[in-house]
C-alpha cells in the first residue's frame, strides 16, 4: 500500500488517546472554576471538526454549546463568549491569523481558552490559557474533550467501557479499515480524478467530515472542484441539478441522522448513474459495541477517504503539500 505506515498511524491514535487524564483533570478543573458554556472555535478543517463536535453534543446535552468560525466572529462577534466560556480550538501551524486575533478578542471577554497546537513553540501555543500539543488526530481530541463534559454532567454512564474499547481496539481497527478500503479507494480515485466537478453529500457527525473532504482535501490539496451538502437540504435545490452523469458520493455515518443519508441513498438510483455510498456501517471495528460505533463514524470513512487520497495524489501527480495561493502571498 502506497503512503502507509502501520505502526505510525497506530502510535498516533494511540498516543491522542493517552492525551485523556490530561484532558479529563483539566475538564474537572475547569468545571469546579465554573464554566458555563462550550465555544468550539475554528476556520476551515478546524471550522468543519467545530461542527461535527457540536453536532454530537447538541444530542446528548442542554450544555450552551456552538462552533464559531474565527473570521465571523472577529468582525461579528458573540454575545455567549465572555466570562464563564471555554473556547476550544485547534491549530497544525498555530499562526494562523483569523485565530490569533479571535482568541486575543475571546478573552478580551473573560473568555478561557483551550488549545490543541501541535507546536508547542507557536504563537497560539503561548497565548492560549490552556495548551495540549500533539500532532494530529484533531477529531479525537475534540470528541475527548466533549466527552469529558458529558461524563460529568452525567450523561455518558458507559464512558469508562467506551474508552477502554477505544484504548485497546480504536488504532488497530482504523488501521484494518484502510486495508479493506484500498482496491475500492484507487477505483474511486481513477474514475474521478478528472471530474469538472464532483457533490459530497452527508449528515450528522459526518457533515463536518463531508465539507472538510470537499473543501480543505479536493479543493485545496486536490486542486479539485467540489461542493459539500447537508443531507437534509440535498432535496431542496441540489436534487435538482443531478443527472445521469454527475459525480454525487454520500457518506453514511450510523448516528442520530443516518435517516437523512437513508432519504438520499433511496433518491440517487432513480436520477443518477454516477454516484457512491461510503457507508461507516459496512467497515468491521473489531472488539468496539455496536452501540458506540456511530460515535466514531467520522473516523471510519476519513480511513476510507485517506486511502482515495493516497492513489489521488499518485495517479495526478500532485502532491497534496504544494499550494498555489494559500500562504503563499498576503491576501
Amino acid at each position: 500500500m502506497i503512503k502507509f505506515d502501520e505502526q505510525k498511524q497506530i502510535d498516533s491514535v494511540n498516543g491522542a488517546l493517552a492525551l485523556r487524564p490530561q484532558i479529563e483533570e483539566l475538564i474537572d478543573r475547569l468545571l469546579a472554576e465554573g464554566v458555563k458554556n462550550l465555544c468550539w472555535l475554528g476556520i476551515g478543517g478546524t471550522w468543519a471538526s467545530c461542527m461535527q463536535v457540536v453536532c454530537y453534543l447538541k444530542e446528548h446535552t442542554d450544555m450552551d454549546t456552538f462552533a464559531t468560525n474565527a473570521a465571523e466572529y472577529c468582525t461579528t462577534g458573540d454575545k455567549r463568549v465572555g466570562a464563564g466560556t471555554l473556547v476550544v480550538l485547534s491549530s497544525v501551524s498555530g499562526t494562523t491569523t483569523e485565530i490569533v486575533d479571535a482568541v486575543r478578542l475571546a478573552q478580551s471577554h473573560g473568555a478561557k481558552v483551550l488549545g490543541f497546537i501541535d507546536k508547542p513553540d507557536a504563537e497560539l501555543a503561548t497565548l492560549v490559557d490552556y495548551c495540549i500539543s500533539y500532532k494530529g488526530n484533531e477529531q479525537l481530541k475534540f470528541f475527548m474533550v466533549a466527552d469529558c463534559f458529558l461524563r460529568r454532567q452525567g450523561n455518558f454512564p458507559d464512558y469508562d467501557t467506551y474508552y477502554a474499547q477505544m484504548d485497546a481496539y480504536l488504532a488497530k481497527d482504523l488501521v484494518e479499515i484502510e486495508k479493506i478500503a484500498d482496491p475500492f479507494a484507487e477505483d474511486f480515485a481513477r474514475k474521478h480524478l478528472e471530474d469538472k466537478l464532483h457533490y459530497f453529500v452527508g449528515a450528522g457527525c459526518l457533515y463536518g467530515a463531508t465539507y472538510s473532504y470537499a473543501m480543505c482535501y479536493w479543493e485545496e490539496q486536490h486542486w479539485l472542484r467540489s461542493k459539500s451538502i447537508h443531507a437534509a437540504e440535498f432535496f431542496h435545490g441540489t436534487l435538482e441539478v443531478v443527472d445521469k452523469d454527475t459525480p454525487v458520493t454520500l457518506f453514511m455515518g450510523e448516528d442520530a441522522q443516518r435517516p437523512l443519508s437513508e432519504r438520499v441513498k433511496n433518491f440517487l438510483p432513480r436520477v443518477c448513474g454516477n454516484y457512491t455510498i461510503i457507508d461507516a456501517a459496512d467497515y468491521p471495528l473489531t472488539g468496539i459495541s455496536p452501540a458506540f460505533r456511530g460515535d466514531i463514524s467520522h473516523l471510519v470513512t476519513h480511513a476510507v477517504t485517506q486511502r482515495i487520497d493516497a492513489h489521488m495524489e499518485q495517479i495526478n501527480r500532485h502532491p497534496m503539500e504544494i499550494r498555489r495561493y494559500y500562504r503563499q502571498f498576503p491576501y
